[in-house]
C-alpha cells in the first residue's frame, strides 16, 4: 500500500505564504501534526517498509517522525512545486496572474517562471512508477509537498481532469493508494484515523506547499 503525506505546518504555511522551495522547517504545530500522523497510522497497525521523502527539510522531519526508525531514501522528484520569482509571496494578496492560476489550475497556464502544471505529474508519474513494485508488497510512506501530492493524485486519477489542483489537502493530510492485483494502480482515497476512508478528489481550495 502508498501512503503519500503532506508535510506538517511551517511558519511559512501559519503566515499563508507560497514556500516552494524555500526550506523551512517545522513549527511546533508541525512536529505535533506529524506526531499525530505516525500516532494514528500505528495503532491502525500499519508499518512502514519503505520511506521516500522531498529534500526538503520540512517533508524529512514529517517522515522521520512519522515512521520513526525507517530509513529515508531521498528523492527529488519529491520536491514541492517551483513558484520561481513568486515564492516567498503572501497568499492574501497575491499577484493578479498568481490569483487567476489559483482560481482555475486546470484551465490557467502557470505564469511565467513557474514550473507547469504537467511537469508536475510528470515527475511525480515516473516516481511513482519506480516504487510501484515496492508498494504491491509492502506499506510504503512518501512525504511531499502539496502541489507535488495532487501531481501524484493526478497521475494516479487520470479520470479526476484535473479536479485534485483545486481540492484542500491539509498538513499531514494522508492518501492512500492500492497496487491492484493486475499490478494497476488502485484509486487514491483519504486516509481518516477513524478507519474511515473516501475519495478525496473533490474539495476546496486552499494554500499551496
Amino acid at each position: 500500500m502508498l501512503y503519500i503525506i503532506r508535510h506538517g505546518q511551517t511558519e511559512g504555511n501559519a503566515a499563508k505564504l507560497l514556500q516552494g522551495r524555500r526550506d523551512n522547517p517545522l513549527n511546533a504545530t508541525g512536529v505535533e501534526q506529524a506526531r499525530a500522523a505516525g500516532e494514528s497510522l500505528r495503532s491502525a497497525g500499519v508499518r512502514f517498509a519503505h520511506v521516500y521523502t522531498s529534500p526538503l527539510v520540512r517533508a524529512m522531519k514529517t517522515a522521520q517522525i512519522v515512521a520513526e526508525g525507517v530509513p529515508q531514501t531521498v528523492d527529488g522528484r519529491l520536491t514541492e512545486m517551483d513558484y520561481g520569482p513568486y515564492e516567498g509571496t503572501s497568499l492574501d494578496n497575491p499577484a493578479p496572474e498568481v490569483l487567476a492560476f489559483f482560481k482555475d489550475f486546470a484551465n490557467c497556464p502557470a505564469p511565467a517562471g513557474m514550473e507547469p502544471l504537467a511537469d508536475v505529474v510528470a515527475r511525480l508519474g515516473a516516481f511513482l512508477e519506480d516504487v510501484r513494485g515496492k508498494a504491491a508488497q509492502h506499506d510504503i510512506l512518501v512525504a511531499t509537498h502539496a502541489i507535488a501530492m495532487k501531481g501524484a493524485l493526478e497521475y494516479l486519477t487520470p479520470e479526476s481532469k484535473g479536479s485534485y489542483w483545486s481540492c484542500y489537502i491539509g498538513n499531514c493530510a494522508v492518501y492512500t493508494c492500492e497496487v491492484a492485483d493486475d499490478g494497476s494502480w488502485g484509486v487514491p482515497t483519504e486516509w481518516k484515523a477513524s478507519g474511515d476512508r473516501r475519495e478525496g478528489h473533490l474539495g476546496h481550495r486552499g494554500a499551496t506547499s
